[in-house]
């Protein structure tokens, strides 16, 4: 009985292929609208993420989210050196500056301030020079999609390519003097502003002048010491908040996910892809139903059951669906690897497949469930009917 369904199903190439397309159209929008907005929120905390050497952040109780710099005093530093259970904290910058490029226009841009005695904090992957640069005269690193595109020097002549910044150029922050000495990699952020290194020290000049410059202090547990223990103990002393990397990242992407809009442009998208599955699927996969009764009315004069044949017109959804799921995603991969390396964000874990066929499932089955009401009140007479 499933060859002679599936046999049904291929039947009519036109509806099954207008049933295929439904479904492709619908797994492929709800993946790649759920990848895009999951790479978003990776975003959100891409810094975090590059700053894994700090068990705990410490910082002004009322920042909200990573870029959300609330300045403290230096002092706060020594006080967290002296809590119970911490093998060392060190200083962090952060913020965004105005940066004068030869050229004479200026680009904000993410400015980062590390630890001068350890450089903690920096970025793990360097293109060019080393991080110990940093410690030369003026010393600023840059990271690679900064430095070739909005850090980039006009073209030699009209109509062609930026020259990326390199090694030995310079910029002008806030009236200071910036070299050049090295590129590296950095996650990409939320913002998608160049991020310029620096040492504590420097970024402080840099800054514009205020009486709290210290952004965060990173904190790295003693052996053994348990996190969240730790991070309650800051909270005690120091009165400042105290949060673990993941238990920061979470902060991050409720902030997002409650004050703007992203969630429900994107849940909106997610629906539609939804809709757009039942609707055209179920109302294909229903005139596939209504044109092939007399088949099903033939197999019950036959003596099958109405729970065999509920079972064929199952099979038959779950072939399609599971068709159209493939294909679907496998376009939301490839879109995903074409925009690599671009501004568009784009992240795809396990989740988003399982989620994406577990909506094709539903998809399916409801299609099935309202094509199957017709099949179960039909005589078997009425394959005898002229």
């Amino acid at each position: 009985m499933n060859f002679v369904a599936i046999k049904m199903l291929v039947g009519d190439r036109a509806k099954y292929l207008g049933i295929l397309i439904g479904l492709t159209f619908s797994s492929f929008l709800i993946t790649e609208q759920m990848a895009i907005f999951t790479g978003l929120m990776t975003r959100t905390f891409g810094f975090i993420t590059d700053t894994s050497i700090a068990d705990v952040w410490v910082m002004d109780p009322k920042v909200q989210f990573v870029d959300d710099i609330k300045p403290m005093q230096d002092t706060q530093l020594y006080r967290i050196r002296g809590v119970d259970g911490v093998e060392w904290a060190v200083p962090l910058y952060k913020g965004l500056l105005k940066a004068k490029l030869e050229s004479g226009t200026f680009q904000t841009v993410n400015m980062i301030g590390l630890d001068d005695a350890t450089l903690i904090g920096g970025p793990s992957k360097m293109i060019q020079g080393k991080l110990e640069d940093l410690r030369q005269s003026e010393g600023v690193i840059v990271d690679i999609v900064g430095a070739t595109g909005k850090l980039a020097k006009p073209p030699l002549s009209p109509g062609g390519e930026r020259i990326p910044i390199n090694i030995g150029d310079t910029l002008e922050i806030n009236d200071h003097r910036a070299t050049v000495v090295g590129t590296c990699v950095v996650t990409r952020t939320f913002q998608s502003q160049p991020v310029v290194y620096t040492t504590y020290s420097r970024a402080t000049i840099f800054a514009p002048r205020e009486r709290k410059l210290l952004s965060f202090i990173l904190v790295k547990a003693k052996q053994n010491e348990d996190i969240h223990a730790l991070t309650r103990r800051i909270r005690k002393v120091t009165g400042l908040a105290a949060y673990s990397r993941d238990e920061f990242k979470q902060l991050t992407v409720n902030y997002f996910m409650k004050y703007t809009g992203i969630p429900v442009n994107f849940g909106i998208a997610v629906l539609l892809g939804f809709v757009v599955g039942i609707a055209i699927a179920g109302q294909t996969f229903y005139n596939f139903t209504l044109d092939n009764l007399r088949h099903f009315g033939t197999l019950k004069a036959m003596g099958t059951t109405n729970a065999k044949l509920l079972g064929m017109i199952i099979l038959q959804a779950m072939i399609v669906g599971g068709i159209g799921y493939g294909i679907g995603v496998g376009a939301a991969t490839l879109f995903g690897y074409m925009v690599k390396g671009t501004e568009l964000a784009f992240r795809l874990p396990w989740q988003i497949l399982a989620i994406t066929g577990l909506a094709m499932a539903f998809i399916c089955i409801l299609s099935a469930v309202i094509s199957i009401r017709k099949v179960m009140k039909l005589e078997p007479a009425i394959v005898f009917k002229t």
